[in-house]
């Protein structure tokens, strides 16, 4: 048999097997995708959710209302509550297949007719920055997908999930969330328990953005992370820090990277210091968590 021959079985086999799990989520071709995951239980991405009672269209075209169990916006991941009807669900992967494997990505954006395609894992493992700047496993792949295909699930040559397509690059590039490394975070969703995280309440921009900025407007270069937003109610806004404030040092340590800030918030301590500049003037900001913010 052909490569070609068996790439179109491969695909034919996968859609018939996997094509039933697959669903629609919200209206039309703004909505997106998303998959069962367990009976009762659909995953798909945390950004096709835009109101508190999305609508699913399931493969025989029946449209149920589900509930949102768990939300995960760093990972831009989201678990929904509906009936299922009985659906099989996809089985879950174990094992990351590296530069070169094949992959199916599937989808049925916003209800319509199933969307299979396949190509090959583009990049060894890497991590990409999600929504709210944390950096989460992903998997790059070159598997075409069509408008509204955002949280459908991407398979192994064994029909194994392995990721949720999540993120379209210059290049027709996609980005997948890896499923096979947060598998027990997506439990955890599917049990209705949002991740508890320490959030400091900013927008921020790397050090080389904060120092053309404080260029443009005459204040002396000076390296660190630039706070861009303020959350009102934040441990950020508790504490006093701005929009425009300067952090330049973490726990008496320079602060070079953004994500050296997200691995402290990450460990388990009740408070951080950050030496702040605003304007020329230094400062020492005791920020405190008390209990760790869900996301």
């Amino acid at each position: 048999m052909t490569g070609l021959a068996e790439a179109s079985e491969l695909i034919t086999s996968t859609a018939a097997a996997a094509g039933p799990a697959i669903v629609g989520i919200g209206p039309g071709w703004r909505g997106g995708s998303g998959f069962v995951v367990a009976d009762g239980r659909v995953l798909t991405a945390a950004h096709n959710l835009r109101r508190d009672t999305p609508g699913v269209v399931f493969a025989d075209g029946r449209r149920e209302r589900a509930e949102i169990l768990g939300v995960d916006r760093d990972v831009d991941l989201a678990v929904l509550a509906v009936d299922t009807g009985g659906i099989t669900p996809l089985e879950a992967g174990d094992v990351f297949g590296g530069i070169g494997s094949l992959v199916v990505g599937l989808a049925r954006p916003g209800g319509r007719a199933l969307r299979v395609t396949h190509g090959f894992v583009s990049t060894d493992k890497r991590e990409v920055r999600g929504p709210r700047g944390r950096r989460i496993p992903a998997i790059e792949h070159t598997a075409p997908l069509p408008r509204g295909s955002s949280g459908g699930p991407l398979l192994d040559a064994h029909g194994r999930l392995i990721g949720v397509n999540v993120i379209r690059l210059e290049g027709g590039l996609i980005v997948a969330v890896d499923t096979v490394t947060l598998a027990d975070d997506i439990e955890r969703l599917g049990r209705g328990e949002a991740p508890a995280r320490r959030r400091l309440g900013v927008a921020v921009a790397p050090p080389h953005v904060a120092r053309r900025m404080r260029r443009s407007v005459g204040l002396p270069d000076a390296s660190g992370v630039l706070v861009r937003a303020v959350e009102d109610d934040s441990a950020a806004a508790r504490a006093g820090l701005e929009r425009g404030d300067l952090l330049v040092e973490l726990n008496g340590k320079p602060l070079e990277r953004i994500d050296d800030l997200y691995s402290a918030l990450d460990t388990n301590t009740d408070a951080i210091e950050l030496t702040v500049l605003r304007g020329t003037e230094s400062r020492t900001v005791r920020i405190e968590f008390g209990e760790a913010s869900v996301v």
